[in-house]
């Protein structure tokens, strides 16, 4: 596999996020969430971030998060565990945030 089948790879080659079409059939980015709580024995949680673009592609127009997929003592150690995943996976996780939304009525 190559090296921008995954997350981290594509950001070094490419320079920018990987984007994908959603099920929905709109365009979202995706970057990587990291929080830190000085409390927790694991001082770093990193999630996946999708922003969705408008139809044009000129401006955000919402946003999906993952829960929390990795822990670590280091900020660089949680972004490099995330940055390990394959694209196919982080499509996976964009799919399964879609496809919950879909559950939660607009209002």
């Amino acid at each position: 596999m190559s090296t921008d089948a995954f997350l981290g790879g594509y950001f070094e080659k490419h320079e920018r996020p990987p984007a994908f079409e959603g099920s929905d059939g709109a365009s979202y980015s995706v970057d990587v969430y990291i929080e830190e709580d000085e409390t927790a024995p694991k001082r770093f949680a990193a999630a996946l971030l999708f922003v969705k673009w408008s139809a044009d592609g000129a401006q955000p127009v919402g946003h999906l998060e993952t829960p929390y997929l990795a822990y670590a003592d280091r900020r660089s150690e949680v972004k490099a565990t995330l940055y390990e995943l394959p694209l196919h996976e982080v499509k996976g996780h964009l799919e399964r945030l879609i496809e919950g939304k879909k559950e939660i009525p607009d209002w």
